[in-house]
This record gives C-alpha cells, structure tokens and sequence, in this order.
C-alpha cells in the first residue's frame, strides 16, 4: 500500500501500553495498589530503566529479578516471586475492566481489510492484558520485548519482530505513544514511525519532529494511512 510521504507500508505494529488504552487510568485503576506497594515500584522503576540501556538477553526475567534482589537486599527467589505476584500478575486485573481508546478496534479492523500485516510489540507481556480488546484476531503477531530479549528502544525487539511477520522494516509504521522508545527505537531500527500525541501536546497539536506521523485520534491515524 503506497502511503502519502510515507511510501510502501506493508504492516503497522503498535505499542500497547499508553498507545491502545490510556495510560492515566491503569494509574487510576490500581492506585492503592500502587500506594500499597510503593517502595517496591521504585525499585522496579530504578530497574526498568537500567534494563532499557541493555544489550538484549538470553533470560530477561532472570536478570530483572537478580538486579531487583540486589536494590531490595533480599534473595533472588524472593525478588522473582514477588515480581510476578506485585507487577505481571497483581496488575493484570485492573485490564479486565479498562477500555481501549476510542477508534482503535475500527482501526484494526480497517487495517487488516485493506490487506496490512498487523503487530502489536509491548515492553510488558501481552497476556497481562487478557485479551486485549479484542484485537487478537486481527493480528498476525503479538510480541513482548521481554520475551525477545530486549527492551525498547533496542533495535533488537523491534527487527525480530519484521523477521516473525515477514515484511522489510522500511515497510512496517510502528504507532506509539513515547518518543524515546517508540520513535526513536523504531525508526533506528529503520521503520516508519507513528506518534500518538498526548497531554498538551494533543491539546495544542504539537507534531513530533522525529516522527513521520503525529496523530491525536485513531480516526486521524485512519486518514492518514487509508485515504
């Protein structure tokens, strides 16, 4: 499909975290869940961002909770466990009752009937999202970094992932809502980038540079790709 100032586009890939739902309210959901684990997210945020610097990993849970036992002082098993139970399973809940943002189902679908390849690549395992909306019919791939290896913006993720669906990375738009992950891991790995504007920035309509697209609504992201 050939894209106005864009070229050929084969597949669009999302991001989901922030860029499929959005991300005030899993802070709204769970903030005593949050607050109740206060300390124990602060550790988890000062790790998430050391690992986002990271060569890709054979075992990236393995040294996510090896790093998280040595900032809490405690054992190894106590770290993993405890990451499982506060962060992958205590916040999976609170998605069951989170609703997608507005648009993006009618997008998947419009998406997949003009013959695009659609992905969906998360920092965060897919699966804490249950079902994710529904979409899972609609996509021919549903990655998590970790599980390949490498956070975002690592160019690592972002490659295997044009390997498994099987389109050149110059034909694949990748749409998320963080430009130093999204963006910029994206078009360092040599894909096109969408930017979903947020905050003030959809307030004031304020375009990423970096961005090939910078877009306030799903709709908008239809236009733009569609027509």
């Amino acid at each position: 499909m050939q894209v106005k100032n864009l070229g050929e586009i084969e597949a669009v890939a999302f991001d989901i975290d922030g860029t499929l739902y959005d991300q005030w309210r899993i802070h709204f959901y769970a903030i005593w869940h949050y607050i109740s684990h206060g300390v124990f997210f602060l550790h988890f945020g000062l790790t998430r961002h050391e690992m986002h610097g990271m060569e890709p990993l054979e075992d990236f849970r393995k040294i996510q909770a090896e790093k998280m036992a040595r900032r809490m002082n405690c054992t190894y098993d106590k770290a993993f466990s405890k990451l499982e139970k506060v962060v992958y399973n205590g916040l999976k809940r609170y998605f069951v009752k989170m609703p997608c943002i507005k648009d993006v189902p009618e997008t998947f679908k419009k998406f997949k009937e003009a013959g695009l390849k659609i992905a969906l690549l998360s920092d965060f395992p897919p699966e804490q999202k249950g079902e994710i909306w529904g979409l899972k019919p609609y996509c021919d791939a549903i990655l998590g970094t970790e599980a390949l290896g490498a956070l975002k913006p690592d160019v690592h993720s972002f490659l295997r992932m044009s390997e498994i669906i099987g389109v050149a990375p110059e034909k694949i738009l990748y749409v998320g809502n963080s430009k130093k992950y999204d963006v910029i891991g994206s078009k360092r790995a040599g894909m096109k980038s969408a930017y979903l504007l947020t905050g003030f920035k959809r307030f004031f309509n304020i375009k990423d540079k970096d961005a090939d697209i910078s877009f306030c609504n799903y709709r908008q992201l239809q236009d733009i790709v569609l027509n």
